[in-house]
């Protein structure tokens, strides 16, 4: 008679107990590997945020117009920023004939542009020459010059273009520099705000945001944040500008500080990034 094959339950018992206890060394073994795997990801995470809104500020910061940068605050700072710029013609040609300039002495309302491009200039958007502090560009009062278009000129050698204004305008008194930037008519000021007071909350993640505000000129930086406004980076622990307007002997260059601590469920990243701002219109 053949008899069956089979187990006893005290057999099942060992069996189970042994494997139970393999997996626990393995647990044991592997799970802080995994947990700091899965850190590691998300301090990548939080650091590529981060990254990338300090990045996005200093783009700015560098690219604004000169004397255009203000703090309101710790956390909110404000800026006039350009798409481009160029040199300007400060005298006539006197080997062709229909050329267009910009003194001291008489106001125009169109001047050639001696190099090239790379944003032309549309109806709308402001042109600034020899800016020496923030109150002249960002006082609403104060007018601006307002492209009306831009064409090429008479001859290609007076210019690559010829910017045509809708009011005539007129060099600041004492300025040499023979350049200008173009201000965008649509983005005329930026703000980075970030919340009131940043801090941690009861989930270990951070309570702030921080936020870039298309704004138009007034003559104190605006720190509000409009509802809706664009969020630049979440779960903000620490948000924090500052700014030395006059860096160095000669003053040609401030320096701004940024520094923005992202906090998520226990996991904190902070980073601290420099930029020079130029004083040079």
């Amino acid at each position: 008679m053949k008899r069956e094959q089979g187990f006893s339950l005290v057999e099942l018992i060992v069996v189970i107990v042994l494997i139970g206890a393999i997996g626990g060394i393995f647990a044991m073994q592997l799970g802080p590997t995994i947990r700091g795997y899965i850190a590691v990801g998300k301090r990548a995470g939080l650091t590529d945020q981060a990254d990338t809104a300090l990045r996005r500020i200093v783009t700015d910061v560098r690219a604004a117009v000169p004397n255009s940068l203000r703090l309101g605050s710790a956390q909110c700072l404000d800026l006039m920023p350009t798409i481009g710029g160029g040199r300007y013609r400060t005298g006539p040609d006197v080997d062709v004939a229909g050329d267009a300039f910009l003194d001291y002495d008489t106001p125009a309302n169109q001047f050639d542009v001696l190099t090239t491009f790379r944003t032309v200039p549309v109806a709308g958007d402001l042109v600034v020459i020899g800016n020496q502090n923030p109150e002249d560009v960002h006082d609403p009062v104060k007018k601006m010059a307002v492209v009306d278009r831009v064409e090429a000129p008479p001859a290609a050698t007076l210019g690559a273009h010829r910017i045509v204004l809708q009011a005539p305008v007129q060099i600041p008194a004492g300025y040499e520099g023979g350049r200008f930037v173009v201000v965008p008519g649509g983005q005329q000021v930026v703000s980075y705000v970030c919340t009131t007071k940043p801090t941690r909350g009861t989930n270990g993640t951070g309570t702030g945001t921080l936020h870039r505000i298309v704004r138009a000129r007034s003559p104190a930086p605006a720190c509000d944040i409009p509802p809706g406004s664009p969020v630049l980076a979440s779960k903000v622990e620490r948000c924090e500008f500052v700014f030395s307007p006059n860096q160095g002997a000669t003053q040609q260059s401030g320096f701004v500080q940024l520094k923005l601590t992202i906090t998520d469920s226990g996991e904190s990243v902070s980073l601290t990034l420099g930029a020079h701002v130029s004083n040079v219109p």
